[in-house]
């Protein structure tokens, strides 16, 4: 697993935390995150990608393709913006160049699997195609992500993808009924094991503490030591 696209059931769903989890368990490694799209900020505030690399440490290389202001959609905050989208194909020959000098490299995703990147619909899907890589689902804890889950993995497979396994990417620390029955649900949802839960709060954290736990948060084949579901 040279590339991982990271991608969710939605938006403020824990992501960019589940990213910085796994870039943090593979602190033996050189790994990279690639921002493809970075919605919602002015230039200079810190991105996601620079948030990962705050919280899992300085093995880490922060790489964003392009920005817009406006908190929305990718392909829409561009054409608002009056600037060029990205295109898929921008994204996987980032991805690529940056494998030459990385162990991994973390692709992370806007929003969901089929936000529209360009004017034509492309989305992250078909820049993972293009990386053959495959995606690590990001699922909110709580009621409704069995549906989310089960339609964004069906999406991903009827696009000839392949699903790593899902992570719950804030899990409460006191999980209400139904949160605590998705988590053993999760998994047949999705047709994937559950590789994690992230605690909600994660990323308040001080970077060092947060990469002491990060692996607790993981199964191994995130680079954890946490028992898959």
């Amino acid at each position: 697993m040279t590339i991982l696209v990271v991608t969710g059931t939605g938006t403020e769903i824990g992501k960019t935390i589940v990213t910085a989890a796994v870039a943090a368990a593979y602190r033996g490694l050189r790994v990279a995150v690639l921002k493809p799209a970075q919605t919602g900020l002015a230039p200079g505030e810190p991105g996601d990608a620079a948030e990962v690399a705050r919280l899992a440490g300085a093995h880490v290389t922060a790489v964003e393709l392009a920005r817009f202001p406006d908190p929305l959609a990718p392909g829409t905050a561009a054409r608002r913006a009056g600037l060029a989208p990205v295109r898929p194909y921008e994204i996987a020959e980032a991805a690529q160049k940056l494998t030459t000098e990385h162990d991994l490299v973390l692709v992370e995703g806007a929003g969901g699997l089929l936000v529209r990147y360009d004017e034509e619909g492309a989305t992250l899907a078909d820049a993972a195609r293009l990386m053959e890589a495959p995606l690590l689902v990001v699922a909110p804890a709580g009621l409704g992500t069995l549906n989310a889950t089960a339609l964004t993995t069906e999406a991903l497979r009827t696009r000839g993808l392949s699903c790593t396994g899902v992570v719950v990417g804030s899990m409460p620390a006191d999980p209400d009924l139904a949160s605590r029955c998705n988590i053993d649900d999760l998994p047949v949802a999705a047709g994937a094991p559950l590789l994690g839960a992230v605690p909600a709060g994660a990323g308040a954290l001080e970077p060092a503490d947060f990469r002491a736990r990060a692996r607790s948060w993981l199964a191994p084949e995130l680079g954890g030591d946490r028992p898959a579901g």
